[in-house]
């Protein structure tokens, strides 16, 4: 990871020092890279002088070159964002209460289809990701438009194939332009269209929207012994998988429904199962105002692929997750995680931001 923050630093130096002197040549005399007015004379676009005004000498060949100063300021720029990500090991992110929504692994976003006469047609499912066998719920709301029957039709169908695998209907409930029922989740593991058809104003319409059928993968059990080793907060998550392989484990920790920090690790298990360790590091916890229990959520387990072509399945842990109190946390330091690879390149982009 710090490699490809560190690469995409240097393109980001690249592409902006690339688009300077585009902009620069295909606008002689009139691109500044500043906002303030340049020191020939033209002056800054007021609505006196509208931006588009053709400024003096516009029809001139020239070679502007890019500011010195901005391209310095753009290199410092990076190099301190650079040095600020680096501060946190990849296992353990600080956590923002929107960036904790987004992390989760398992939500599914209603799909609208817009109908005539302003109506729309809104299908709503628990969850994006399901296990094999399981029930999915499936919510569909018609509003604006004349439904005819009280039943919608809503098939599940093997994307790759085409082949159905479960049929049923909704029914509708008691508010009016609500339908509600169950399908399982048959068929192999792999992404499914589930379509919800319906007849409006006389016409058949077909609301097509994704899911996933994801295998068995196995049972989380708990949490183990939970200690501080060196700056960190070790977190073992037990989990019994159905098959061995590798597993990347990922969760949130929260304290008194703040979020604190997206962790993840990773282990080889065989199947008489084992603990994937979870850190979280000092430079997510220390320095802050925590008591009371933590709290573990949003546990997201993936089975990498074993050889090139295979899929990476997904599970979940319960969706209480885990409580815990900490041991005692005074010994953790809100200090970088000190990788001397990554301090430096951020050295080394210091030193290019330097030379301007």
């Amino acid at each position: 990871m710090p490699g490809k923050a560190f690469l995409v630093a240097l393109l980001t130096i690249a592409a902006v020092a690339g688009m300077g002197r585009l902009l620069a040549l295909n606008n002689p005399g009139g691109f500044s890279w500043l906002t303030e007015p340049r020191k020939t004379g033209w002056p800054a676009p007021t609505s006196e002088a509208p931006a588009n005004a053709e400024p003096p000498g516009a029809g001139a060949i020239g070679s502007a070159e890019p500011s010195a100063d901005a391209l310095g300021y753009m290199l410092v720029s990076v190099a301190e964002r650079y040095e600020q990500s680096i501060r946190y090991p990849e296992y353990s992110l600080p956590l923002s209460p929107e960036q904790a929504i987004a992390y989760q692994g398992n939500r599914y976003e209603p799909v609208e289809l817009p109908l005539e006469g302003n109506g729309v047609f809104t299908v709503t499912l628990e969850k994006y990701r399901y296990t094999q066998q399981e029930d999915i719920l499936v919510a569909a709301s018609l509003t604006g438009a004349q439904v005819i029957g009280s039943r919608l039709e809503a098939h599940l169908e093997s994307t790759e194939t085409r082949t159905k695998a479960d049929s049923e209907s909704l029914t509708s409930s008691d508010e009016p332009g609500y339908f509600e029922g169950k399908l399982q989740a048959y068929g192999e593991p792999g992404e499914y269209r589930l379509i919800v058809e319906a007849t409006v104003d006389g016409r058949p319409i077909r609301h097509a929207s994704t899911l996933t059928i994801e295998p068995d993968l196995g049972e989380f059990e708990g949490l183990g012994d939970i200690r501080v080793r060196g700056n960190d907060l070790v977190i073992p998550v037990v989990f019994q998988p159905e098959n061995g392989g590798y597993f990347a484990l990922s969760a949130q920790l929260f304290s008194n429904g703040k979020p604190l920090a997206q962790l993840l690790g990773e282990r080889q298990l065989d199947g008489a199962g084992g603990s994937i360790e979870l850190r979280a590091h000092g430079s997510v916890l220390a320095d802050q105002n925590i008591s009371g229990e933590f709290h573990l959520k949003h546990l997201q387990i993936r089975r990498l692929p074993a050889r090139p072509g295979d899929r990476t399945d997904h599970a979940f842990g319960p969706e209480e997750g885990y409580s815990f109190t900490p041991p005692d946390l005074d010994g953790l330091t809100n200090t970088p995680a000190g990788n001397p690879e990554s301090e430096q390149r951020a050295a080394l982009l210091r030193q290019l931001a330097d030379k301007f």
